[in-house]
């Protein structure tokens, strides 16, 4: 009797995981995902009780736990725990006398990367300050304007940022009666504090707790500037709690305190900061920072300091694919890559080249409530809507008409939703668990990111501005930036989609696609900017016939432009918008131009007569 019932038993079990494997293939995967989730979840609330509600209330704890253990290098040079957090001391020690700052001003940082931005960053955390990360590749009148709306109190300026600083910048500061310090021993500026020389005048002892003390999680910690592409840099606000959940990413890769980060991002991005720095304090893990991203010293770096994971946002991973092939490249120890923004065709190309690392895509955005994240490593996917995702977080991806560029409604004014397979917009509902803390200084910037009454009269979504598509299995990817997708011959065309089929090309190393008005003509036509792979010709005919086995005619660009380099931003991600406002004009672009010619099955030299004959309407496109 009890062998038939233990023969049942494990018929039943075997039935049931036949079962899940054929109809819920993740679902082992999902419920991992979910339980670590709910885990890690409890962890910051359990660690809020015990007095952790802030990154350097993490960070004062881990000094406790392992205070000689290596937490930064750079340039050779180890930083522990201990030595950081005395360092930051004196920072501290250093406004508190001479800064006259108190506890919740805003002080800005325009500084590059090294042990100082973090020096600095702690110690105003140290005194309860709130930072602002100043992006230092935008010009004065945008830096103005990000102290302005974030109300600095004062800014700090490292040495490696002030040759590129104009002095108006400065002067402007300091009529508006901001605190200007260099991080440096002299000033070229009257009343403009210096700190480096301060640092051997005050010590190195804590400043008084009371100071940093966070009362609650949901207050601000930080600004991080979005990238002001559709105008000015905006503040988006960035409290504790989210901070703190930021850290927590590399844990869901499943790396440990034994790990070695490779940093090479700018650390005024939210993913350097907090991913990463943030990331290494709740590992109690080093961090290797770089100053600057190289994509031909990465592995040599990665071997030297035996790194074992590392960040990437944007192109990063492209332009470590593009380098020259050497023997040594899977020789390494790298097995995690956390980040956003690499596209399949690098995803596939980077694996076979590299070795066998992790790669663990998410979606997310500075600003925004949710994120998701691709757990399974599946190739392409920016995150996976599991079994269980709906007790984790609620979005929806909404009918997007890209023409009017504008939702599709019901005929009760409601949203539509996308179908399996269909593009989509996605929103994400706005909870007291998911919170929009929006933009500071910007309500009308923070009230154009919310949809109101979306599905039922008093709900609110985020608005990301992306369009997504989710596949039947539950996994999300990529289509396109809402603006970026443009609409031709009443057929929407995917930028990303068609730049991955033109990288397809063995002469091409990096393709940006973009739309073109052209006068007279409904809609914008498909341009390609192509960088040429080094002693690489452009074969325009090979690119045709390629074209047209892959994309149907409305999508194909009817433009080509040669370009040297690509133009990116300071994050990786391709420029457009100085790329659409040229067009394809001749006369204005010095570059070798192409145009799709059907008559002879190739990509010909757009001349100045083939120019005045398109935009002429001679030539029918």
């Amino acid at each position: 009797m009890a062998c038939m019932w233990l023969s049942t038993v494990t018929g039943g079990i075997l039935a049931l995981f036949v079962s899940l494997k054929i109809f819920f293939p993740y679902f082992w995967e999902d419920l991992v995902f979910f339980l670590k989730r709910k885990r890690l979840k409890s962890m910051i609330k359990k660690r809020a009780k015990n007095g952790i509600l802030s990154v350097i209330d993490l960070f004062m704890h881990r000094v406790g736990k392992i205070p000689h253990k290596p937490f930064l290098i750079y340039e050779g040079k180890v930083h522990t725990y201990e030595d950081v957090d005395r360092r930051s001391n004196r920072v501290a020690q250093v406004f508190l006398h001479y800064g006259a700052l108190k506890k919740g001003d805003t002080v800005a940082l325009l500084m590059g990367n090294g042990p100082d931005f973090i020096h600095v960053w702690f110690g105003l955390a140290k005194l309860g300050c709130v930072v602002a990360f100043l992006n230092f590749n935008v010009r004065s009148r945008s830096l103005l304007h990000c102290c302005n709306i974030c109300a600095a109190k004062a800014v700090v300026i490292g040495e490696d940022c002030l040759g590129s600083i104009e002095t108006e910048f400065i002067f402007h500061l300091l009529e508006n009666n901001v605190n200007v310090w260099l991080m440096s021993t002299s000033s070229p500026f009257q009343h403009v504090g210096t700190i480096l020389d301060k640092l051997d005048k005050v010590p190195d002892h804590p400043v008084p707790s009371h100071l940093r003390a966070v009362n609650n999680g949901r207050c601000t910690a930080m600004y991080i500037f979005t990238s002001g592409s559709t105008g000015f840099p905006k503040a988006a606000i960035i409290t504790h709690l989210r901070a703190l959940s930021a850290c927590l990413a590399f844990i869901q890769c499943g790396a440990t305190s034994q790990d070695i980060m490779y940093l090479t991002l700018p650390l005024y991005h939210i993913s350097a900061s907090l991913l990463g720095v943030g990331g290494c304090i709740e590992l109690g893990a080093t961090c290797v920072l770089k100053k600057k991203f190289s994509a031909s010293q990465f592995w040599n770096d990665c071997r030297k300091y035996n790194a074992t994971m590392f960040l990437y946002i944007g192109e990063l991973c492209r332009y470590l694919c593009n380098q020259p092939s050497k023997e040594g490249d899977r020789v390494h120890k790298v097995r995690i890559a956390l980040g956003n923004g690499i596209r399949p065709a690098v995803w596939k190309e980077f694996l076979m080249r590299f070795g066998p690392i992790k790669i663990f895509e998410f979606y997310g955005s500075t600003e925004g409530n949710v994120g998701f994240f691709n757990y399974t490593n599946k190739i392409g996917a920016v995150g996976r809507a599991g079994i269980f995702s709906k007790f984790l977080h609620s979005f929806e991806l909404l009918k997007y008409d890209i023409s009017k560029e504008e939702l599709m409604k019901d005929k009760h004014g409601r949203c539509k939703k996308a179908r399996i397979g269909e593009p989509g917009l996605l929103v994400t509902l706005v909870t007291q668990e998911a919170p929009f803390s929006g933009y500071v200084g910007n309500n009308e910037a923070s009230e154009k990111k919310l949809l109101r009454n979306v599905f039922v009269k008093g709900d609110v979504y985020f608005n990301t501005g992306d369009l997504l598509v989710m596949d039947r299995n539950g996994f999300l990817y990529f289509t396109d930036r809402v603006g970026d997708t443009f609409r031709w011959k009443g057929e929407n065309v995917a930028t990303v989609e068609v730049a991955e089929i033109i990288g397809m090309m063995d002469f091409i190393q990096e393709a940006n696609v973009y739309g073109v008005n052209i006068k007279n003509c409904e809609g914008r036509i498909g341009m390609a900017a192509v960088v040429l792979k080094p002693d690489q010709a452009f074969d325009g005919e090979r690119l045709y016939k390629h074209l047209v086995d892959f994309l149907p005619s409305y999508a194909r660009p009817r433009f080509v432009r040669i370009m040297d380099a690509m133009q990116i931003t300071s994050t990786f991600k391709h420029q457009k918008m100085h790329l659409v406002n040229e067009g394809f004009n001749p006369e204005i672009i010095s570059e070798p131009l192409y145009f799709l010619h059907e008559p002879s099955c190739s990509y010909i030299l757009l001349t100045r007569e083939i120019y005045k004959n398109v935009a002429s309407g001679e030539i029918c496109l």
